[in-house]
């Protein structure tokens, strides 16, 4: 059966509060803010940024096949002959076709916000939610002012299930997103010392986070960390929300959700966990305790929304890691070949001993080597140069063999190091890659991660491209 159009070209409109110019098609397949992703049949939205106006690449979005293209009222009385919505602003249109989206679906809407693990969270539950149903969620984080409401304009009217991140660098931030969201469950992963320099107290930080309970509906739920020392406030500012139902996840003995035991192993762990009552064993298919701890806010929220207990825990088993997100790859080398674990999305000082304790548990080669390259952890505010040094200690706990370093915060763990852990040190991640690159030996474990800013990502594309993946079919036998 043919599926009908995410809009109509009138009722885009109509939701922007826009008026249309020129002949656009009828139909609008999807919605797109960039024309290097866009395809033919799409509406393309020109959101003017800090560092480039949409405006600008109307006219390529329309060579492309765009439907329509959406551009503010003042760049329409000059624009070339054209497909257009006209609207007062662009971004404020697509908030207000984000909320009419919201408002025209019966879907059950998960709303996930925290300091780490929001994005493996998203994805995790909208895979396990597409089992039960029709499900909507984003590709990629899609957590700010304009990721929110493209992902809202996005959603089919016929979805089942929706599944939002909601992040912030600022208080609030998150007030208007989960505004325009209106989660029926509301997920709070942990709270941790990120972005504590714009906000000067984790305290803040929770009080941010907390901010997703003003938006959830009427009976809605909030699912939280019992392990977490803020659980208490969280839960207090969720009951000012009017937020009645509280499901906490843990291995605290009052946790509602509650792993009872896990056996880690390199790539996957088996958990047993009591939801609600129920007792569940299941596979998580992605290694590390706290992927595994998060597949408990994972089944409550499944279960909240009315998924099968037992098809939710089932289909934990089928997680991957993801690029950026601990993605395991085996690299050829010209006499053997190495481990590769992409951490290099973002880090603090909380996922990088996660990532450290996940590298200490990796099979290595009979001559290989544990080896952690990181950059900088930002946004750490006046604890920077102590947290950055204290990573020594996980590293030493984990029997870590090597050690490189980027940036200026980094100088403080290299310092901290003792010599025969010390790899290389280099002042940018991009003066790092050779040292890197020829530091590596058959049957070596090398995880890499930083901030997105240090810049880390680039130096893990840059060992993809010098050492080639070894095929799957090649894999037996490989060292």
């Amino acid at each position: 059966m043919t599926q009908p159009p995410l809009w109509t070209t009138e009722a885009l409109a109509r939701a922007m509060g826009g008026r249309i110019l020129g002949k656009p098609g009828p139909a609008i397949a999807d919605i797109s803010i960039d024309t290097r992703t866009l395809n033919a049949g799409e509406a393309y939205v020109a959101i003017k940024g800090l560092a480039h106006d949409g405006h600008a690449f109307a006219g390529a979005a329309l060579a492309k096949g765009a439907s329509v293209a959406v551009v503010s009222e003042d760049w329409a009385q000059s624009a070339p002959p054209g497909a257009y919505i006209a609207v007062a602003d662009p971004l404020k249109a697509l908030e207000k076709a984000g909320i009419v989206a919201r408002a025209r679906t019966a879907a059950k809407i998960v709303g996930i916000t925290g300091s780490v693990g929001k994005t493996s969270t998203k994805e995790t539950l909208a895979r396990v939610l597409a089992r039960e149903g029709r499900t909507h969620a984003p590709p990629k984080s899609f957590n700010n002012h304009i990721g929110v409401p493209l992902t809202l304009a996005r959603m089919p009217a016929g979805a089942e299930f929706g599944v939002f991140e909601i992040g912030m660098n600022h208080a609030g931030e998150i007030t208007p997103l989960t505004r325009m969201v209106r989660p029926d469950v509301a997920v709070i992963t942990a709270i941790e010392a990120v972005h504590i320099e714009n906000l000067g107290s984790i305290e803040a930080i929770a009080d941010a986070k907390a901010e997703i309970f003003v938006g959830v509906e009427h009976g809605g739920v909030a699912v939280l960390p019992r392990d977490n020392r803020f659980y208490e406030r969280l839960a207090k500012a969720a009951r000012a929300a009017g937020i009645d139902t509280i499901v906490s996840f843990g291995e605290h003995e009052e946790a509602d959700v509650r792993l009872m035991r896990i056996v880690l192993a390199a790539e996957c762990s088996t958990v047993s966990a009591r939801v609600m009552g129920t007792d569940v064993t299941y596979k998580f298919g992605a290694p590390g305790k706290h992927l595994a701890m998060n597949s408990l806010a994972v089944l409550a929220a499944a279960k909240l929304v009315g998924c099968d207990l037992a098809l939710a825990a089932l289909s934990l088993g089928e997680t991957r890691a993801v690029a950026g997100r601990g993605e395991k790859s085996l690299r050829r080398l010209p006499s053997g070949s190495f481990t590769l674990l992409d951490e290099s999305y973002n880090a603090n000082p909380v996922s990088v001993r996660a990532a450290i304790s996940v590298l200490a548990g990796a099979p290595k080669g009979p001559q290989g080597r544990r080896i952690v390259v990181l950059g900088d952890m930002l946004e750490l505010g006046n604890d920077a140069e102590r947290l950055h040094a204290e990573l020594a200690e996980p590293i030493d706990k984990g029997n870590i063999d090597l050690v490189f370093c980027s940036g200026p915060m980094m100088r403080h763990l290299w310092d901290r190091l003792p010599s025969h852990r010390r790899a290389g040190y280099a002042p940018t991640a991009a003066e790092l890659e050779p040292l890197v690159i020829r530091g590596l030996k058959p049957g070596d474990v090398v995880m890499v991660k930083g901030s997105r800013g240090s810049r880390m990502a680039p130096l893990v594309e840059t060992l993809k491209a010098t050492y080639e993946a070894v095929p799957a079919e090649d894999l037996q036998g490989a060292t």
